[in-house]
């Protein structure tokens, strides 16, 4: 009982961490990030950047706290399909870059199964430390 707690915590906050994190990067990166954006032809750059900053964010830590984990993995998701085939879009860069292009792509479709497993059971038995009900 307590491994799986434990086990969901930790979990949950890995992935939030990765979300968290690169939101944060992104705000202090905002103009190369920018520029890769409009690279890729993305319209609306700072519209577009700004909605990814809060979405990896918000999500990203409401994950890490164990609050509405189920809607943020769910939006996590929805936000990483198409950020997936926009940037990762291994079949279409050269071949020097391929593999490294696949290699990110393959992590985001593990990511996504994580956050689909916290969709589907939610974020476990702990906040971050706290226990709370045996019904997430």
């Amino acid at each position: 009982m307590v491994f799986d707690a434990l086990s969901s915590l930790v979990g949950r906050c890995l992935l939030g961490f990765i979300f968290l994190g690169s939101g944060l990067g992104k705000i202090g990166g905002y103009a190369v990030t920018a520029e890769s954006m409009m690279d890729k032809g993305l319209p609306l750059v700072d519209l577009l950047l700004i909605a990814t900053i809060v979405i990896e964010v918000g999500a990203g830590a409401l994950l890490m706290l164990g609050a509405w984990t189920r809607a943020a993995a769910l939006v996590l998701i929805a936000w990483l399909v198409p950020v997936t085939l926009v940037f990762h879009n291994f079949w279409a860069m050269p071949p020097a870059e391929q593999e490294l292009e696949m290699m990110m792509f393959m992590k985001n479709l593990a990511i996504m199964g994580g956050l689909l497993v916290l969709a589907a059971h939610g974020g476990g038995r702990w906040l971050v430390g706290v226990p709370r009900s045996p019904n997430p």
